[in-house]
C-alpha cells in the first residue's frame, strides 16, 4: 500500500515509515498538517496515518479537510488521547480507524490488513490523459486499452504527471514529492525510471514520446492535440 504518515515527533515518525517499508509499503512523511495536506493533494495514498497534535494545522482539522477535498484514503488516527469523547470527535470528523498512543507495530499493521479488505468507501477519479488512463482505486494503468505492467516508482511517477498534466515538473520536484525517503536516489534514477516509463509506452504502440524533457527545467507530458 501506498501510506502517508503525518507525524511531527521524528523519534515515532522515522522508525515507524522504516517498519512499514521493510513490510513492502510506499510510505511518505510530513512533519506538519500543512505538509501533511500539500502531500494529499500531489499523491494518491490508500491509507493516511495521522497524529492528532500537529503543529500549524492539527490532525482534526487536517482530517476533516481531506473529507471535504473527496480524498478516498483510509484515515488512522494516532494519538494518546484515548478518552470516549475524543474518539467520537475523531471518527465523526471523517477518521476510519483510531489507535492509542503508545501502540505496538504488530498491531498498527494488523489493522492497515484490516483496512485493505474493507470496500472502498470513495469513489475513485480515474485520471486521464490523451490515450493513458490510469485507475487510483485499482493502481492499473493502460495505453490505448493496453495495460501496463508498471513497477511501483513507474506508477507513482506516471499519476503526478497525470495530476499535474499541463506543468513542467522539475528534478528537484520529483526528488521531493515521490524519493522524500530515499533521497539518495538522484537524478540518474529518475532518468532510468522515465526511460522504462516512455519504453512501455511504446511497447503498448505509442508512435512518440509521451513524457517530453524540457532541457535544463524538467519534464511534462506532451501535449497530445499536437501529436495527432
Amino acid at each position: 500500500m501506498r501510506i502517508l504518515l503525518v507525524e511531527d515527533d521524528d523519534r515515532i515518525a522515522d522508525p515507524l515509515a522504516e517498519d512499514l517499508r521493510h513490510q513492502s509499503h510506499a510510505v511518505d512523511i510530513a512533519y506538519d498538517g500543512v505538509a501533511g495536506w500539500e502531500f494529499s493533494q500531489a499523491a494518491s495514498y490508500d491509507v493516511i496515518l495521522l497524529d492528532w497534535m500537529l503543529p500549524k494545522l492539527d490532525g482534526i482539522q487536517l482530517c476533516q479537510r481531506l473529507r471535504q477535498s473527496g480524498c478516498q484514503a483510509y484515515i488512522l488516527l494516532l494519538t494518546a488521547k484515548d478518552a470516549t469523547g475524543d474518539k467520537v470527535l475523531g471518527l465523526d470528523a471523517g477518521a476510519d480507524d483510531y489507535l492509542v498512543k503508545p501502540f505496538e507495530v504488530d498491531e498498527l499493521t494488523a489493522r492497515l490488513r484490516a483496512l485493505s479488505r474493507r470496500q472502498p468507501i470513495y469513489q475513485s477519479v480515474v485520471l486521464t490523459h490523451g490515450e493513458i488512463e490510469l485507475n487510483p482505486t485499482t493502481h492499473s494503468s493502460t495505453y490505448a486499452g493496453i495495460p501496463l505492467e508498471l513497477t511501483a516508482k513507474e506508477y507513482m511517477l506516471l499519476e503526478y504527471f497525470l495530476q499535474h498534466p499541463t506543468q513542467v515538473i522539475s528534478r528537484t520536484s520529483l526528488l521531493d514529492k515521490l524519493w522524500e525517503f530515499d533521497r539518495i536516489s538522484g537524478e540518474q534514477t529518475i532518468k532510468t525510471h522515465l526511460t522504462n516509463l516512455r519504453r512501455k509506452f511504446k511497447q503498448a504502440g505509442c508512435q512518440y514520446d509521451l513524457i517530453e524533457t524540457v532541457y535544463g527545467v524538467g519534464y511534462r507530458l506532451r501535449d497530445v492535440s499536437q501529436s495527432r
